[in-house]
């Protein structure tokens, strides 16, 4: 660590660290930033860094705390930057990159907050500490505290999944729970902080908390060189953007504080545009962004299943953020529906093989959003966080459609097993096997597509990787239906659709077009009457979509 001050957001009063020094002495606000001296910082990075470990302890200089004593480190940060080349080509990003938070202690990025804090309670003589929590930091915390010796209070609401109310309780945490909102949650533990002088960690009023999490800004520039073809990974790298799900917003502006320390300090050369994605159910900071508001617009009563992300008033982090936006990188708040952050985790699960929580698919989910509507542009280096792992997504999120269940109890089964094995499986798809001709000039794409499509039923697919190889193909065996890419190079779709319709053996056939393109009013007239339907991309396991092709595939005659 080194020499620190924390200097006051409003009145510009500078003083040292102490966690328990909520406000500013000279003004009183509760709004307070760590300064460091960055020159000295950045010469012992370039003299010792390397040689650390790769935890988030490596950059202790810009900690507002001495590191975690070893025997009580649990492998904090170091988290790997994944490059989801399947998912980018797919969705028109061919430069996406996953900050892999699920592989932190408690699979949670919460878990570098928890420990910066731990560090900070050590170093004071602080035993015993307060939380609010949506389910994560609770966890977090817990661990931490376990390991460190220190008594702790979480108050949660009661839509917390009960497998993470097992897991806090496991630590021995008192768990406070609150049949209210999260915001309600958050003002009793607040006062009841207040009235035994107990430790509260106040979200982004909380230096230690923001200093915690600008530690993804210093790994991400660190490893994106590897990905982008510097020699000795110096300078670092920021992204073009870097886009979180946010409650609080104390993710992001502890980000864009790491990655404004990087700049200044001749690590990297420019700043990342900010995303912010919340959902439709509680989107308090995205409404007033839209508006051109400077405050919040509160939401009384949130609702979404994602609980994670329930904080209907934000307050002053709102903000600080939007403020820091706009003189800043530049950036973009959207909301998400429930939806289509589901479809989206599907989807990473599908292409990438990794499984992330429902919050982490929110902002996945913002990301095909912004690329769509072509905020995002298509060579912009992305870097999503994906903040925990899917162990307490809602079983009412996932469709019952998405399974086929095969009964080994009955009779016939039990008297005649390997036949009972046939006629089971055999009941799984009695009908007539459908051709479909998926087309796409993204190996990626149709490879996502054709699974999805086996995973809900028996059809024999063909792939198509152009237009003219298309054509060709439904010449030689019409196939009972087409998903047709219309973004193609030397003939885009409309142009196969053309030649499909010219042809008395094609014409007929029924085609699901598939687009990243936000289609224009002419292109739309373009298509009208000549396919059943246009998806777009980010839309993929659409529930809609699936009925689709089962719609145009059906044989009515078994």
């Amino acid at each position: 660590m080194v020499d620190q001050r924390i200097e006051c957001l409003d009145c510009g009063h500078v003083t040292s660290y102490h966690p328990m020094e909520l406000a500013c002495p000279a003004c009183g606000s509760t709004w307070r930033e760590a300064r460091y001296d960055l020159d000295d910082a950045a010469a012992r990075w370039k003299r010792e860094r390397l040689s650390r470990p790769p935890t988030i302890w490596r950059y202790k200089e810009l900690l507002p705390t001495s590191p975690l004593p070893l025997t009580m480190q649990l492998g904090e940060g170091g988290t790997p930057l994944i490059h989801a080349s399947k998912l980018g080509s797919m969705i028109g990003l061919p430069h996406l990159y996953l900050k892999d938070e699920r592989q932190n202690p408690t699979i949670s990025f919460k878990d570098r907050q928890a420990a910066v804090n731990a560090a900070a309670l050590l170093d004071a003589g602080i035993h015993e500490a307060v939380v609010a929590s949506t389910g994560n930091v609770a966890i977090s915390y817990s661990a931490y505290c376990a390991r460190a010796g220190i008594k702790l209070w979480a108050f949660i609401t009661s839509l917390v999944p009960a497998v993470k109310m097992h897991e806090i309780a496991l630590f021995g945490t008192r768990m406070v729970k609150v049949t209210g909102t999260y915001d309600q949650a958050k003002r009793l533990a607040a006062e009841f902080a207040d009235t035994r002088g107990l430790f509260l960690d106040r979200g982004a009023r909380n230096i230690a908390t923001i200093e915690a999490m600008k530690t993804m800004a210093f790994e991400i520039a660190e490893q994106l060189p590897h990905f982008l073809g510097s020699a000795d990974h110096e300078p670092w790298f920021a992204p073009d953007w870097y886009i979180q799900a946010v409650s609080g917003g104390m993710g992001p502006i502890g980000v864009l504080k790491g990655f404004q320390e990087l700049k200044a300090m001749g690590f990297t050369t420019k700043l990342p545009a900010i995303g912010a994605i919340q959902t439709d159910g509680c989107s308090p900071m995205v409404k007033a962004w839209k508006a051109g508001k400077s405050e919040p617009i509160p939401v009384e009563h949130p609702r979404t299943l994602i609980s994670t992300l329930t904080t209907g008033n934000p307050g002053r982090s709102y903000t600080l953020l939007r403020e820091r936006i706009m003189e800043g990188p530049g950036g973009a708040m959207e909301s998400v529906t429930d939806e289509e952050a589901v479809r989206s985790m599907v989807i990473l699960a599908r292409t990438e093989g990794l499984s992330i929580e429902p919050a982490a698919a929110v902002a996945l989910a913002g990301t095909m959003k912004l690329a769509n509507e072509g905020i995002i542009p298509s060579d912009a280096v992305v870097v999503v966080n994906c903040s925990g792992h899917t162990i307490p997504i809602e079983h009412s999120q996932i469709p019952a459609s998405w399974s086929s269940e095969v009964d080994m109890d009955t009779p016939e089964a039990l008297d005649r097993p390997q036949e009972g094995l046939l006629a089971a499986l055999t009941q799984l798809d009695q009908r007539r096997t459908k051709e479909i001709l998926i087309v796409d000039d993204h190996a990626e794409a149709r490879l996502l597509l054709q699974r999805i499509l086996l995973s809900q039923g028996t059809y024999l697919i063909r792939e198509a990787g152009s237009g003219p190889e298309a054509l060709a193909e439904a010449k030689r065996n019409p196939p009972d239906l087409i998903l047709l890419d219309l973004m193609m190079p030397e003939m885009d779709g409309f142009a196969v659709i053309d030649k499909l319709k010219e042809e008395s053996s094609t014409a007929a056939i029924p085609i699901i077009v598939i687009t990243a393109k936000t289609l224009t009013s002419e292109e739309e007239v373009l298509l009208e009457g000549q396919i059943s339907r246009t998806i777009t991309k980010g839309d993929l396991l659409d529930e809609e979509l699936l009925d689709e092709v089962k719609r145009n595939v059906e044989d009515e005659n078994p």
